[in-house]
C-alpha cells in the first residue's frame, strides 16, 4: 500500500518504514508463509511481557465447557497504577467461584503473570458483539473502565 489517496496526515499514521500497520501480530513459518496469530488490541503489556486475551479467554471456555457459539465471557486490559495494565474477566455468569478458576487457570500450566486475579472478575447483563458475532472490542474495554475505574 502506498497509502491513503490525497490524505499525507491519514497515510503518515499507519505507514512505518514503508509498511502498512494493521495491528495484527504474525509469525512467518520457514517455508515463508505468514499466519495471523492475534491483534495488538487483544493484548495487553504487563511487566514488559504481552499477555495474549485469546489465549486466557480459550483457557477459561476450556475449562468452564462453555459453548463457543454463544459469547458469555471476554477478557480485556484496563489501565493499573502498579503494573500499567490489568487483565479483567467480563462474563454474565460463572458456575464456579473466581478464586477457584484461577486456581484452574494456574493447573493448566497458563503463566502467572497471564492470569487475572480474583478480584478482576465481573458479571456484566451481556459481553457485547458485533452483528458479526465477534466481540465488540470497543465497548468491551468501555465496559471494563466502566467496572475497573481507576481510583
Amino acid at each position: 500500500m502506498l497509502g491513503y489517496l490525497d490524505q499525507p496526515e491519514k497515510t503518515a499514521e499507519v505507514l512505518r518504514d514503508g509498511w502498512y500497520v494493521t495491528g495484527d501480530i504474525a509469525e512467518i513459518d520457514e517455508d515463508g508463509f505468514i499466519r495471523i496469530t492475534g491483534r495488538e488490541s487483544r493484548f495487553s503489556k504487563i511487566g514488559g511481557e504481552m499477555v495474549p486475551h485469546i489465549r486466557i479467554e480459550e483457557a477459561l471456555t476450556g475449562l468452564l465447557q462453555l459453548e463457543e457459539e454463544k459469547v458469555s465471557l471476554a477478557v480485556t486490559g484496563v489501565p493499573d497504577p502498579r503494573k500499567g495494565e490489568r487483565i479483567v474477566v467480563l462474563h454474565t455468569g460463572l458456575p464456579r467461584p473466581p478464586e477457584q478458576l484461577c486456581r484452574e487457570l494456574a493447573a493448566t500450566g497458563l503463566p502467572p503473570l497471564w492470569i487475572p486475579s480474583p478480584d478482576s472478575f465481573r458479571k456484566v447483563d451481556e459481553i457485547p458483539v458485533l452483528g458479526t458475532g465477534k466481540v465488540d472490542l470497543r465497548r468491551l474495554r468501555e465496559l471494563a473502565l466502566t467496572e475497573f475505574p481507576q481510583g
